[in-house]
């Protein structure tokens, strides 16, 4: 399987999807015009990537700023990482301890998604 790279914009993240070390990277500040459009390619290559992979999988999330259709996705993507996480799922959860609600987000999730072995890091 391929990685997949999409570079930052102004609006939305940096992503690489790195089938080949089991790790799934977004990085930046994620408020698109189109969330779902811009993350469908994305969502698209971890649901396959997610059916055929054979070792634990590593997310790592350093998100400075969420939109709430962003936080949305993000749940999703969360949803199905559960989904698949028999196999294994780390989430390293980057956060400024200046930005309070980056790290609250993070223990949002981190409270709902249980199954996931998730990491809140200072940065």
């Amino acid at each position: 399987m391929q990685d997949l790279i999409i570079e930052a914009t102004k609006y939305t993240p940096h992503i690489e999807l790195l089938s080949s070390r089991d790790l799934l990277i977004f990085r930046g500040k994620s408020y698109p015009e189109n969330t779902f459009d811009f993350y469908a390619k994305a969502l698209e290559w971890i649901e396959e990537y997610l059916a055929k992979r054979q070792n634990p999988a590593t997310l790592d999330l350093d998100l400075a700023y969420l939109n709430s259709s962003s936080s949305k996705l993000f749940f999703d993507l969360f949803d199905l990482l559960e989904s698949h996480s028999d196999k294994g799922v780390k989430v390293n959860w980057y956060y400024d301890e200046e930005n309070e609600s980056a790290l609250e987000s993070g223990e949002e999730f981190m409270e709902d998604f249980t199954k996931l072995e998730f990491k809140l890091i200072k940065k």
